[in-house]
């Protein structure tokens, strides 16, 4: 897949979130959580992932019923985007609608586990 075509289905699916997805960036976008600057439907390689943190190196999947037909592809993904140095976080779309503050927790805890980004040089100087 083009890098283009890549692009335009990562804004494509920025306007059409599903609920589950939109419930999430509410909490996640605009620093809202924990300070963190996420990005949502973010191209990594030939893949889009749902939300990113680049600076914590953490992928948060939400993943709707389609998923459960596709766990090879996923598997796939995930070891891909692990290979980049990121850990990746799948939760179900009923997760995120109905155990939010569960959710939220699970990813507060993984980023409490994950290192600090080392200060860049020559800020605040």
């Amino acid at each position: 897949m083009s890098a283009e075509k890549v692009l335009n289905n990562a804004k494509t699916l920025r306007a059409n979130q599903t609920e589950a997805e939109q419930r999430l960036w509410h909490h996640l976008r605009a620093h809202r959580f924990m300070d963190l600057k996420f990005k949502r439907q973010k191209p990594m390689g030939r893949h889009i992932v749902d939300f990113v943190c680049v600076d914590r190196q953490l992928i948060i999947e939400i993943d709707g019923g389609q998923h459960a037909e596709q766990t090879g592809y996923d598997q796939h993904r995930d070891v891909w985007l692990r290979s980049q140095g990121y850990t990746v976080l799948r939760f179900w779309n009923h997760e995120v609608m109905h155990q939010l503050e569960g959710v939220l927790e699970q990813i507060r805890s993984t980023i409490a586990l994950s290192p600090s980004p080392s200060p860049t040089s020559g800020r605040g100087e």
